[in-house]
């Protein structure tokens, strides 16, 4: 399969005392909070392939969708105008007439020119639709639509995270990842990137043993659902990926909803920045860090992977306030 070379890899694997303590259990962590500059982010190793293919098709223009906030779209955007694309971008928000702040993902949206349409929770139910639609208006109008579904989340999208375990194995022979992994823990809000890891593993068994999904949104069985049609789309664009390794799904830690973490989820990201300097979002990376740290079952060595989202956290400063006053000004 056509792929771009966008990402800057391979990207460290990264280790701190103080995280393992708070944490834990052993937790090495993979940085792929720094797979580019400002497109950086898990979703740019999944662009390799869907630009790729957008390109092979002569597309002119790209459409995806997400939250306001959408690492996806922020990396998209800037993905497409890198590569001469025009973006449009279908972002949810409660209330699309309302002004949104210029900040985080939506800022960097802005800045390189997508073309930003706002829509509400409902109409994001039908956002196949509604991105078809659009892709139907562009093209009466000269242009060549290529469509990204949310979180560039298909099989072809998933390629990335089988090339990214294929890394980790390189990396693992080197003597930069330590052998006897129990779990690679990764936030899941889409599917893509579990069910790549997920088909990398079998193919790379000595990455780790099974691959561990923390849920930020819907449930478990929605998420069994999606990640099997991904791992299936995936298997029929290549016959030689096997079945993919063992994947456990955990729906208990995602929070109050979507975007929205618990106090006990902010104190948490907040610890892991003060006794480590890691930092996380509490989106994505801080709920499925928060989870690892919470499971019963604990594995003795984990291998975390960092999927980004620091725009994102660039737009909480007033979600993360209380959490910085309860944490106090000296941590």
């Amino acid at each position: 399969m056509k792929r771009l070379s966008l990402c800057h890899t391979p990207t460290p694997l990264w280790h701190h005392a103080a995280l393992d303590a708070l944490v834990g259990c052993e937790v090495w962590v993979k940085r792929d909070d720094m797979t580019s500059g400002a497109a950086a982010g898990n979703k740019i190793r999944k662009l390799e392939y869907l630009m790729a293919d957008a390109l092979a098709r002569g597309a002119t223009a790209v459409i995806t969708c997400g939250g306001l906030q959408s690492n996806h779209a922020r990396a998209t955007a800037l993905v497409a105008r890198e590569l001469g694309l025009s973006p449009v971008l279908l972002l949810r928000t409660k209330d699309p007439s309302a002004p949104q702040p210029l900040s985080g993902n939506l800022l960097l949206d802005r800045l390189v020119g997508a073309d930003v349409r706002l829509i509400t929770p409902e109409q994001y139910r039908a956002r196949a639709v509604l991105m078809a639609q659009v892709a139907d208006e562009l093209s009466a109008r000269g242009e060549v639509p290529y469509v990204i579904p949310e979180g560039g989340s298909n099989g072809l999208g998933s390629f990335g995270y089988v090339a990214a375990v294929e890394e980790l194995f390189e990396q693992q022979i080197a003597g930069d990842l330590p052998a006897e992994v129990d779990l690679l823990a990764v936030a899941c809000g889409s599917g893509g990137t579990a069910a790549g890891l997920a088909l990398g593993l079998a193919r790379c068994p000595s990455v780790a043993r099974r691959v561990a999904a923390f849920a930020v949104c819907d449930d478990r069985a929605y998420f069994e659902r999606a990640i099997s049609s991904i791992v299936q789309e995936a298997r029929a664009l290549d016959d030689s990926l096997p079945e993919p390794a063992p994947l456990d799904i955990h729906d208990e830690f995602k929070g109050p909803a979507y975007g929205v973490a618990s106090d006990e989820q902010l104190d948490f990201l907040t610890r892991v920045a003060r006794v480590s300097g890691l930092v996380l979002e509490p989106t994505y990376t801080g709920k499925a860090l928060f989870g690892l740290s919470r499971l019963h079952d604990k594995p003795a060595r984990a291998l975390f992977l960092h999927t980004g989202g620091l725009p994102g956290l660039l737009a909480e400063g007033e979600v993360m306030a209380a959490a910085w006053a309860r944490a106090g000004a000296g941590g």
